[in-house]
């Protein structure tokens, strides 16, 4: 099964760089496929639309912050996307949250950090135990919602 990653235009030499560092990954890329100015809705809405049809079980998705675009990909229900500053935080939200999608901030973090939350993010099996009823409950409708 293929990674999912996609990024806007400040993303997308991160991205370009971890598809290189990455080689032995098939990567379903979502694009964008330039620097010219777009918008990180689109981009986070395609690795929704990934996820939730199967293309795809796992992620990475790319902005100038990560903030953006994460919470783009994390309006679509059958995504659990992190945004991970380092390492540790990318081990974590696998361990603990079952994260299926990491996403980065180009303009927070250099390229060794990101390839380090990368391979992570992809090593790091969900420890399920006390950990799979929350993730439970994040699959439940909100009870606060109309």
């Amino acid at each position: 099964m293929p990674i999912a990653i996609a990024s806007d235009h400040a993303g997308y030499d991160l991205k370009e760089q971890l598809k290189q560092a990455f080689t032995d990954i098939e990567w379903l890329d979502l694009g964008t496929h330039g620097s010219a100015s777009v918008d990180y809705p689109d981009f986070g809405f395609a690795m929704g639309q990934a996820i939730t049809e199967g293309k795809a079980q796992q992620g990475v998705v790319i902005c100038g912050s990560g903030i953006g675009i994460s919470i783009a990909a994390n309006r679509f229900a059958a995504v659990r996307a992190a945004l991970c500053t380092n390492s540790t935080m990318a081990r974590l939200s696998r361990q603990h949250n079952d994260a299926n999608v990491l996403a980065l901030g180009s303009r927070i973090t250099g390229f060794e950090v990101a390839r380090e939350c990368v391979s992570a993010f992809l090593e790091t099996p969900f420890e399920g135990g006390r950990h799979q009823r929350r993730i439970d409950m994040l699959s439940q409708a909100n009870p606060n919602q109309a």
